[in-house]
């Protein structure tokens, strides 16, 4: 299936917005899985006919629209009124995060001609028949097209051949590499805010030697010093968790508002950050808690 598209200004009454334009057959509901929300789908003759018919995305519709019916209005593509006869249903957002929704269908002679004053096409869509076929299919399409385009062999091809299963494969590499980009950044924040517990821990109990002092000279026992340092350094890195998930929270709920963005909460990462958080707490407040319990009560009641 043949398709060209380009970006172009469309207008209805007073509304206008700047959309993709694709111009390709009646074989792209079949080969790309469209189906049609009202209307109908222009036909082999209107394409060869060059006629003036478009089909909407969803995404058009809306701006330009609104809740008003498209079907069988008059819609102005650049300078060239089209009948808008149909509606596609929603497809939402490719892998890429392109929106399919924000396109205009149109046939292919008729953009080539009189649109995009072209006498070639940069896309070919071929559907495989099943996911098992999508390597032979890929092989075939390129010997075809190097023998096509004369290319000798040892030559680099003047195309590129894509498939949804490499590009998804792409995406998920991706994805990967970003995962782990962030994961290293939290292993360094984690790293820094530890780092900082134990600080601050060392500092009180520098300021506070007396005080540990008067309760080991009273009976407290040197494991009872030692639980209560390590509560206050996981007392600590919790009141740092729950500031966090709060400032996320709001920060991640305002950029949805505001970008107009899904908004969505994985209790699996926050008890993953709980117990991450948790766990630093205790490997960091350990050094300071021993620190304390190992003093001499004699030295330190004598501290000034």
């Amino acid at each position: 299936m043949p398709a060209q598209n380009k970006k172009l200004q469309v207008k209805y009454g007073n509304l206008s917005t700047k959309t993709s334009i694709v111009g390709t057959t009646a074989d792209i509901l079949r080969v790309r899985n469209y189906a049609l929300a009202k209307g109908r789908f222009f036909d082999e003759d209107e394409d060869k006919g060059r006629r003036r018919v478009a089909v909407l995305g969803q995404t058009v519709v809306e701006n330009i629209f609104g809740e008003e019916d498209p079907v069988g209005k008059m819609i102005r593509i650049g300078r060239v009124p089209f009948a808008a006869i149909g509606v596609l249903t929603p497809k939402g957002l490719d892998i890429n995060g392109t929106d399919q929704d924000d396109q205009i269908i149109i046939p292919l002679q008729m953009a080539l001609r009189r649109l995009f004053n072209l006498t070639y096409i940069n896309t070919i869509y071929v559907q495989a028949r099943d996911s098992h076929s999508i390597h032979r299919a890929e092989s075939e399409i390129r010997t075809i097209l190097r023998e096509g385009h004369h290319i000798r062999r040892g030559k680099p091809g003047d195309f590129t051949i894509q498939n949804q299963a490499s590009v998804i494969e792409a995406q998920k590499e991706s994805g990967r590499a970003f995962t782990l980009l962030i994961s290293s950044i939290a292993a360094v924040s984690l790293l820094v805010g530890g780092i900082g517990i134990m600080a601050v821990m060392l500092i009180s109990i520098r300021e506070r030697i007396k005080e540990i002092g008067i309760r080991m000279a009273v009976g407290a026992k040197k494991s009872d010093i030692l639980m209560q340092f390590l509560a206050e350094s996981l007392l600590l890195s919790i009141g740092g968790w729950i500031i966090g998930i709060i400032m996320g929270i709001t920060v991640a709920v305002i950029i949805a508002i505001f970008a107009d963005w899904p908004f969505s909460l994985s209790l699996k990462v926050v008890v993953i950050s709980f117990l991450s958080t948790v766990a630093m707490g205790i490997f960091f407040g350990v050094y300071p808690a021993k620190k304390a319990a190992d003093l001499d009560p004699i030295k330190a009641l004598q501290f000034e």
